[in-house]
């Protein structure tokens, strides 16, 4: 992966860039960013600059990523990248350096079971950095998700990390930093990478994808700086268009006081695994704040696509002054549940009750 393949962030890669030319590049960075901001990319562009990397693999990078114990895994045997390296090799061939942790589980073929990176992955990782460079030059580990190391496998790590050998270059690759233990956060170089600004999704969108101006303009802004999120926009069946679906059935039946039809849709959302139901709530989160924002009549402050526009455009009048941080707060409280293991299905039903109060306040 090159720079210019890089998504935007042209300040990040400016920074990067600079380490690298000026001779003064640390031994662990730490790229902190939400999915679909291009952490991975900017990680895969930078090793490419140290290795003078032309081909897709090389032997002195190393890839360590979340895993799972397939049934298919001996009993004894602890999951390491290596195992699923060739299942990482086509999943970026095929989507890019842009990926999501429900794609990489599709691609290991998970089902219920929890992604880490274990501790036989730190030793592993550790023994191929101690060998001497293929090339003479740089050794690199791009560590994807880096908060998911477990304990063991964290403090193993840190371990190497303190004592690096010549020319080994660590660049974690973090979404939650505040899952990583203080220890490894305070032997890292941080740098946080933003949301994608609109101006480079939509010229990548209309490059890469060959939309027209003002269809990939529309999307740009709607993807709130999430490359991914702009891609599945494209989708006809896209999880969004599922989101939408959801948020407009839940309204409509809060406003007709149908607890019937509010306890099914409850039942509906429980099953959905947790993970996908705080997107869901947070989905429900941004169309709170774009109907509030629709009040103001304002084009700049919509970031909506058309089949959101045409909801909102009606729905828009119900979300005010004295119910949206009310609503907010529900919703924020909802998700808060969802992470701390409370049944799904109460906090749905118990979320819709609560909106049917706060709708009609005026």
């Amino acid at each position: 992966m090159q720079w210019n393949e890089v998504i935007g962030q042209q300040e990040v890669k400016d920074r990067l860039m600079g380490l690298v030319h000026s001779g003064r590049m640390p031994h662990a960075l730490m790229l902190c960013g939400e999915t679909g901001c291009g952490t991975l990319a900017l990680a895969t562009a930078l090793a490419t600059e140290l290795l003078h990397k032309t081909t897709d693999y090389h032997p002195d990078l190393h890839y360590s990523f979340p895993t799972v114990k397939l049934p298919s895994i001996g009993g004894e045997h602890k999951p390491v990248s290596d195992d699923f390296i060739r299942e990482w090799h086509e999943l970026i061939k095929r989507e890019g350096p842009y990926i999501t942790l429900d794609q990489w589980l599709e691609a290991m073929k998970a089902t219920t079971q929890q992604a880490i990176i274990t501790a036989a992955e730190s030793d592993e990782l550790a023994k191929k950095l101690s060998l001497k460079s293929s090339q003479g030059g740089y050794k690199v580990a791009i560590i994807w998700l880096a908060e998911r190391m477990n304990d063991e496998s964290a403090n193993k790590i840190l371990k190497t990390l303190e004592e690096p050998s010549e020319q080994t270059v660590f660049i974690l690759c973090v979404e939650r930093p505040e899952r990583l233990l203080e220890t490894i956060r305070s032997r890292v170089q941080r740098i946080d990478v933003p949301k994608i600004d609109s101006a480079s999704l939509e010229k990548a969108l209309m490059e890469k994808r060959g939309l027209e101006e003002g269809v990939a303009h529309k999307l740009s802004r709607a993807a709130d700086g999430n490359w991914l999120t702009a891609i599945e926009q494209l989708s006809p069946d896209s999880e969004q268009m599922l989101f939408l679906d959801l948020f407009k059935m839940l309204m409509r039946q809060v406003y007709a006081r149908d607890v019937r039809g509010m306890k099914k849709w409850s039942e509906t959302v429980a099953g959905f695994g947790r993970e996908k139901q705080k997107r869901l709530l947070t989905y429900f989160l941004r169309m709170v704040r774009e109907a509030f924002m629709s009040n103001f009549q304002d084009p700049d402050l919509s970031y909506m696509t058309a089949e959101e526009e045409m909801f909102v455009s009606k729905f828009g009048r119900f979300i005010n002054e004295a119910n949206v941080i009310d609503i907010n707060s529900l919703l924020e409280l909802a998700i808060r549940d969802i992470s701390q293991n409370t049944n799904q299905k109460i906090v749905f039903f118990d979320t819709a009750l609560r909106l049917t109060v706060l709708l009609l306040r005026k």
